[in-house]
């Protein structure tokens, strides 16, 4: 919808209506969310900014201001650094088992969608001394760290950042492919993990690489993860957005209480 349109069908909706009640800026963003609402303006859809839809307006910056607020603390928009202000994106939660050990393509696949991932850097060099004790290795051995942006039919879903012994795969793995894929080629897929979740926010950086805003809520995930002989590796730490995902286990009573 272009700005013309916009504002023609804001004004259809009564916010020059002095006999309603409630603020002038209450009264835009109600006409904002039925717009929303009604499939007038889509998830993803740019809104003008500020300064230019108050010009359209006729009304003042302060009230455009407010109105965008108030739908960004409700979540129906999202502001974007350096881009401007957005529908937000409808995100269909998934249900992520913690009690299966699968890879992030594996999950994708049997949900019907396309995995992919995005290198957002990739080393060979040797083991961080919390590494070292992580991993069990020694100090001069070398490790593959791997971040990647993890992306489901194009929408970005978690950042992994992984460290491997490089041992256990050859120097040229470790792309856009499932790293698990990579392992089992090797001979050296995991079989077991222990894995710490934490609520946190995203820092400025990853906000922007999962396209939310600085600050939303994410869950991280510490993975360690071994093979049959009981060598770890696998050291992971992955933020996967809080808006997409509800991680589920199943409990059971034990023998004695």
């Amino acid at each position: 919808m272009d700005r013309t349109s916009l504002v023609a069908e804001i004004d259809t909706r009564g916010l020059r209506d002095t006999a309603r009640s409630g603020p002038l800026y209450r009264r835009l963003a109600q006409a904002l969310t039925g717009l929303i609402n009604e499939g007038l303006l889509k998830p993803g859809a740019a809104l003008p900014s500020e300064r230019d839809l108050a010009e359209a307006l006729k009304i003042g910056r302060v009230t455009v201001r407010t109105a965008y607020r108030d739908l960004l603390n409700t979540g129906t928009l999202e502001s974007r650094h350096g881009s401007g202000t957005f529908v937000s994106a409808k995100v269909e939660r998934m249900e992520q088992s913690l009690w299966r050990l699968s890879s992030f393509s594996e999950d994708m696949r049997s949900r019907g969608r396309v995995p992919a991932a995005r290198i957002l850097s990739r080393t060979i060099n040797k083991p961080s001394p919390e590494e070292a004790f992580l991993l069990g290795l020694g100090v001069d051995e070398r490790v593959l760290r791997l971040d990647r942006l993890r992306l489901a039919d194009g929408l970005p879903l978690a950042i992994d950042r992984s460290v491997v012994p490089i041992k256990f795969l050859d120097d040229t793995a470790g792309g856009e492919g499932s790293l698990y894929d990579a392992l089992t080629a090797s001979g050296h897929r995991p079989v077991r993990a222990l894995q710490k979740l934490s609520a946190v926010t995203l820092d400025a950086t990853s906000a922007a690489a999962l396209d939310v805003a600085t600050g939303a809520p994410a869950l991280l995930i510490e993975r360690v993860s071994r093979l049959e002989d009981q060598r770890v590796v696998e050291y992971t730490r992955s933020h996967y957005r809080g808006d997409a995902y509800d991680f589920v286990a199943e409990l059971r009573i034990g023998d004695e209480l």
